[in-house]
């Protein structure tokens, strides 16, 4: 048994890797396997990149712990309405879960937006993630608009 350590060096790794990637984000794993009970890892996350809304099947939740920056997160109905939305950052709330079926996505709203994500596994690539019907696809023009319309609401809000 070794101890596994989540230094600096990782995480600017990470950070680099999200800034030069086109879709603005990278993680860097804890588990040792996507087979693990607990997945746990770092993400990092750059302003517009879109984490299309999505649930996890139950019982499977999902925890995000601020450790850099700042980020929104978003809840939503059945039809796409936000139910509710929360500005993560120091000095307010630093960490969301997300119960198990609920459909949800978070946001960068800082540059180098780094988050602890905690969720059961085993990661499982088809069944993880249930994506809404109601969002677009990752890269298009209209994932873009709804981004930025997310964007927004944390900007009226006052963050």
């Amino acid at each position: 048994m070794s101890l596994r350590l989540l230094g600096g060096d990782d995480i600017a790794a990470a950070v680099g890797r999200s800034r030069s990637l086109a879709r603005g984000r990278a993680n860097h794993n804890l588990h040792r396997s996507l087979d693990d009970p607990v997945q746990r890892f770092v993400n990092v996350l750059q302003p517009g990149s879109y984490v299309r809304p999505h649930r996890h099947d139950l019982p499977r939740w999902e925890v995000f712990l601020l450790l850099e920056g700042e980020a929104g997160a978003l809840s939503f109905d059945d039809a796409g309405a936000v139910i509710e939305h929360a500005t993560l950052r120091r000095g307010g709330a630093r960490a969301v879960e997300f119960p198990a079926g609920a459909w949800h996505t978070v946001l960068a709203l800082r540059p180098d937006t780094v988050m602890f994500e905690i969720k059961p596994g085993p990661y499982r690539p088809i069944a993880d993630k249930d994506f809404a019907a109601w969002t677009p696809r990752e890269g298009t023009d209209e994932a873009r608009a709804l981004l930025d319309a997310w964007t927004r609401l944390f900007s009226a809000a006052g963050r």
